[in-house]
């Protein structure tokens, strides 16, 4: 499935664009699974960077919102995660 070069992986990239990333990068920068990263555009690269857990993100997010407004938006988050979850199960399954 993956095969180093350089200091890098080499890893399949599915029809569907999904990629998976090697367990000892997920390991090393504490990327949960199930989980979210966040990947964006760097100098003309792809970078792929682990979010911060929900008790992180109280933390990261306490100033931008009312209070309250966090458990609020973090709830709206693990909604979307546990539809998306149904989703992925339904097309195994069709």
């Amino acid at each position: 499935m993956s095969s180093g070069t350089d200091g890098g992986k080499i890893i399949r990239v599915s029809k569907k664009g999904q990629a998976t990333i090697p367990k000892e990068l997920r390991e090393r920068f504490d990327i949960e699974t199930p989980g979210k990263v966040l990947i964006h555009e760097a100098e003309g690269k792809i970078v792929v960077e682990p979010l911060p857990s929900v008790e992180e993100m109280q933390g990261v997010h306490a100033g931008r919102y009312e209070k309250g407004d966090v458990l609020k938006y973090l709830r709206e988050m693990k909604g979307e995660d546990k539809q998306l979850e149904r989703d992925e199960r339904l097309e195994r399954h069709q």
